[in-house]
């Protein structure tokens, strides 16, 4: 959905919730309340909403608006949720700062985040962190946002990281993304700065790849997606820089950025690529074998000398 379209989008007036997992790396639910809801109602399930399969709560505070209110419902609700279920990790999204200036996007951000940490040293809270974020749907900033708090719900993040560093270092790339395809959220990167620039570059990139695969790479009435193990592509920027994105399953895709001289052992670049991906799948196949373990001796179900071993689908 284009920026322009959200215009006709309705206002939400009740909860709705939302399961993203048929077709992303990422499997979770989203649940939209509107800003109406009074979280100390008694009629309000707390425990249901915000117990042990919550892990990210995300308030959108509108920076274009007078946000007063919404930092008492700020506080309010993260309060409420840290008593039911003090591990999750709290978000803040300053949104719609496309209207505002550099210097303003930084006076309001430091403002909001002042006045929110205040109000729960005062209230003896201050043990709930808060992490702030300036968001916009007219460029790749909101996608941003959201990769760095699904980040924090993948356990096996630093070793992705650690992988992703050594990747680098072994074939001379300045900068690595590991992309869940559908969302553009990216899931891991290595240690380097994430430059906003090269995010979206990565991101109009995969869009490219994949309009072109369904307009040439698709048979007719082919219900198969766009991007398989076949995708991989190569693009020259006039700035001397390549673009290589490489197929990792059917939900992630590597893309690196690096100078074109870098680009002339492809196959040392592709032989790196084949060691990271191997790696990539033991480490959340390890998961998933102990995931199968754990039901099978909840269903207390006996083995006769047979395997438990589980393919990883590629997704966490």
């Amino acid at each position: 959905m284009s920026p322009n379209e959200t215009l006709f989008l309705e206002s939400t007036n009740k909860i709705t919730k939302d399961d993203i997992s048929s077709s992303s790396f990422i499997q979770f639910q989203v649940w939209d309340f509107p800003g109406q809801i009074d979280f100390f109602d008694p009629t309000f399930d707390a425990d249901n909403i915000f117990g042990g399969q919550c892990e990210a709560l995300i308030f959108i505070i509108d920076a274009q608006d007078d946000y007063m209110e919404s930092l008492e419902k700020l506080h309010s609700t993260v309060s409420r949720a840290y008593k039911v279920n003090p591990n999750i990790h709290f978000e803040v999204f300053i949104h719609k700062v496309d209207g505002l200036s550099d210097d303003q996007k930084i006076e309001t951000q430091r403002e909001i985040h002042q006045r929110a940490n205040d109000e729960l040293s005062e209230s003896g809270t201050d043990s709930i962190h808060l992490s702030f974020y300036l968001t916009s749907i007219y460029d790749h900033s909101i996608f941003e946002a959201f990769s760095k708090v699904v980040q924090k719900l993948i356990p096996q993040l630093p070793t992705m990281e650690n992988l992703l560093n050594i990747f680098i270092s072994n074939s001379n790339i300045e900068k690595a993304f590991l992309f869940d395809v559908v969302s553009k959220i990216y899931v891991a990167t290595d240690s380097s700065p994430v430059d906003m620039a090269s995010y979206e570059l990565c991101c109009d990139f995969i869009d490219v790849i994949i309009d072109i695969s369904y307009i040439y790479g698709m048979k007719e009435d082919a219900e198969t997606s766009a991007f398989d193990n076949q995708s991989s592509s190569i693009i020259r920027l006039n700035s001397s820089t390549i673009l290589y994105l490489r197929e990792v399953n059917k939900y992630l895709a590597m893309v690196c950025l690096l100078r074109e001289e870098n680009f002339a052992r492809q196959g040392l670049i592709d032989y790196n690529f084949i060691c990271f991906r191997d790696a990539l799948q033991e480490v959340f196949g390890i998961r998933a074998r102990a995931s199968m373990m754990r039901e099978r001796n909840q269903n207390s179900l006996s083995f006769n000398g047979g395997s438990i071993a589980k393919e990883w689908d590629g997704r966490v």
